[in-house]
């Protein structure tokens, strides 16, 4: 097989093998992915079928997704490194199909993608369309104006919203029920910084136009209403300083606990 495009090549594999092995699942991998002829569109079709009953036909999803990543080659490469992220981060990741099949963070990332290519088109009608489908069927509320950087795994995903100017960095790894909310009802830019490779634990809430420096690990159900800098632990309600990260990049080791380290 071609290697222009391994992580496609390897899903492919992976396909035919679990194919072969559960019959049963022949017909579901054959149209999920052994038909298509290169990784985008599989996800411009796989993406789609969650808006098979709704106002606008998944056929007509599916080609707006296909339109996205002709205009914008950015987005399939963040696609493949947002699954590159659940695979080697991800206990429960077993194949690189898994994200792609089965993991609604990985989904709901790559849908708001689409939207997010939508808004900045000034399609926003459209991207609002499908920030709700994304709510509805994933329970995760990305705003289509939020930006979002690449290698991202959010792991679960349920009760994740992330609000209109929020700016998320690279190499992130997000649990469930995080917030990256406004404080109030000012508007305007109003939502957190995020830098690169932080973690954000279960459960934690970020509020506010603020910063949260880079290599930043954030414990699960904190609440975050104040700045922080590069590569800090900080967890209670509210949050503080309660140590620094054995890792550069807390995201990518995905070691959740809280270390008590002194500064």
């Amino acid at each position: 097989m071609s290697s222009i495009d391994p992580i496609w090549d390897s899903i492919k594999n992976e396909a035919a093998k679990l194919s072969a092995s559960e019959p049963l699942l022949s017909s579901f991998f054959a149209a999920a992915i052994l038909e298509h002829q290169s990784l985008d569109a599989a996800i411009s079709y796989n993406l789609a079928r969650p808006f098979a009953n709704s106002a606008v036909s998944s056929e007509d999803i599916s080609a707006v997704i296909s339109e996205a990543f002709a205009a914008d080659t950015s987005i399939g490469r963040s696609v493949r490194l947002d699954i590159e992220a659940a695979y080697q981060r991800d206990a429960a990741c077993e194949y690189y199909l898994t994200p792609l099949l089965y993991f609604k963070g990985f989904q709901a990332l790559q849908l708001y993608r689409i939207a997010h290519w939508l808004w900045l088109q000034d399609r926003r009608a459209l991207a609002l369309f499908l920030q709700n489908g994304i709510s509805e069927r994933f329970a995760v509320d990305i705003h289509p104006a939020a930006q979002m950087g690449s290698g991202i795994m959010i792991d679960h995903a349920t009760g994740l919203v992330i609000g209109e100017t929020a700016v998320v960095g690279d190499n992130l790894s997000i649990m469930h029920s995080v917030t990256l909310g406004g404080s109030g009802s000012a508007v305007g830019d109003r939502h957190p910084k995020i830098g690169n490779g932080v973690l954000i634990s279960a459960g934690a809430k970020v509020l506010g136009n603020i910063r949260v420096g880079d290599g930043v690990k954030i414990g699960a159900g904190s609440l975050v209403l104040e700045s922080i800098p590069d590569h800090v632990t900080v967890a209670g309600v509210p949050a503080r300083v309660v140590g620094t990260p054995k890792e550069d990049s807390p995201a990518l080791e995905m070691d959740q606990s809280i270390e008590q380290k002194e500064l």
